[in-house]
């Protein structure tokens, strides 16, 4: 093997040219990224750089020095636009083809549109720097902001611009914050924080509409007829993978990149991050995570099973890992927390938002939760190590 090519210039793919180095590949390795940007961390836009804390570079992955060392042929600015696994080459939105041996696809996200609004002015959606930076400049004029989606990036974007004293709402389908991530009685507790400090939810709704006037957003309508006025509209409703380059090309596609569990899709071609869809036996059946930690965790197993080849791959069954931070309240979780799951606080107390939570479906212990409680939730997850097994 003397030709990588890893398309996708984030996270997942920086780690993976990490691994295929450290793992001693020698040969010619090429990354690819859409953005001009060297690879940076998205987990501080939402809050750290939106909030004004941090200054854009603080966020970059690597110094220049650290990705020199790596030897890589980084093409930034240029888009994947099809792959030809026959002939092994992919294919460049500039009309370059590049050879590989081995191909590790890390392409990320692509965020979720209403089929209306985005049209107008002071209209988000935040997946990268630059829109974190464009809806920063925003803020700074002290808009009326509502925020359309109460998801793990949503609740983060709400919490930040409270923060910064402006006057926020949140809407959302579900009936409280973070329900599809931590259940309704978790979710119950986030959404009183927020309403705590001074954020309106509008929870169990469904927006209608996003109207404006003159070419700038006024108002965001919704389902019951209430009318809210809205100088800034963030749209946090989810993201879907983007996999659009690959629909010609053969690779299983649903929901993402359909790999095995050793994150193979198909002879020389591997997947990570949050594209990455695969069996778990914890689950019983595939997963997709959009998760920081599962992209550096997933980029590490496929650069190590392309490089070791079907024979000597090893199987990928992690236990997920994700957190959000929101005013003073980290929240972590280890595992997967389901609406419908049995849940019993074993240290701490809610009350004093310092506690553990397990989650438990079928009699099993499927997922922990904690929220200002790092130290105490590490002793619990132990109790999730039966979900790696094969």
């Amino acid at each position: 093997m003397d030709r990588i090519v890893v398309v996708g210039a984030s996270a997942a793919g920086l780690t993976t040219a990490d691994t295929l180095r450290r793992e001693g590949f020698t040969g010619t390795l090429t990354m690819v990224g859409e953005e001009l940007r060297p690879p940076y961390d998205r987990p501080p836009l939402s809050k750290h750089i939106l909030a004004g804390d941090w200054e854009p570079h603080r966020a970059t992955l690597r110094r220049e020095t650290d990705l020199q060392r790596l030897r890589l042929d980084l093409k930034l600015g240029r888009r994947a636009t099809g792959l030809d696994t026959a002939a092994r080459t992919v294919a460049l939105d500039n009309g370059d083809r590049l050879p590989y041996d081995g191909l590790v696809i890390a392409t990320g996200l692509r965020p979720r549109r209403l089929p209306f609004g985005h049209d107008l002015a002071g209209v988000h959606v935040l997946r990268t720097l630059d829109d974190t930076l464009t809806l920063r400049a925003q803020l700074l004029g002290g808009p009326r902001v509502v925020v359309i989606g109460a998801g793990f990036l949503g609740s983060e974007i709400a919490a930040t611009t409270r923060g910064l004293g402006l006057d926020v709402t949140l809407v959302d389908v579900e009936a409280t914050p973070l329900a599809r991530q931590v259940g309704p009685w978790a979710g119950g507790l986030v959404g009183a924080m927020h309403r705590e400090h001074g954020v309106r939810l509008c929870m169990g709704r469904t927006v209608t509409g996003v109207l404006g006037e003159n070419g700038r957003v006024t108002t965001v309508a919704l389902d019951n007829g209430t009318r809210l006025p809205a100088d800034v509209v963030v749209v946090a409703i989810g993201s879907l993978p983007a996999t659009d380059w690959l629909t010609d090309s053969g690779i299983p596609l649903g929901d993402g990149v359909r790999c095995d569990i050793h994150c193979r899709a198909a002879p020389g071609v591997y997947a990570a991050g949050d594209v990455a869809n695969w069996p778990h036996p914890a689950t019983g059946g595939r997963i997709r995570l959009e998760q920081r930690t599962n992209a550096t965790q997933q980029a590490i197993a496929a650069a190590r099973n392309l490089l070791a080849g079907p024979a000597g791959a090893t199987p990928y069954t992690p236990v997920p890992f994700g957190w959000t931070d929101q005013y003073d309240a980290k929240i972590q979780i280890h595992g997967w927390c389901p609406a419908g799951a049995d849940v019993e606080v074993v240290d701490g107390d809610p009350h004093t938002r310092r506690f553990v939570a397990l989650y438990r479906a079928d009699g099993r212990v499927v997922g922990a939760l904690g929220w200002n409680s790092a130290r105490a939730l590490r002793a619990y997850r132990g109790h999730l190590t039966a979900l790696t097994t094969v």
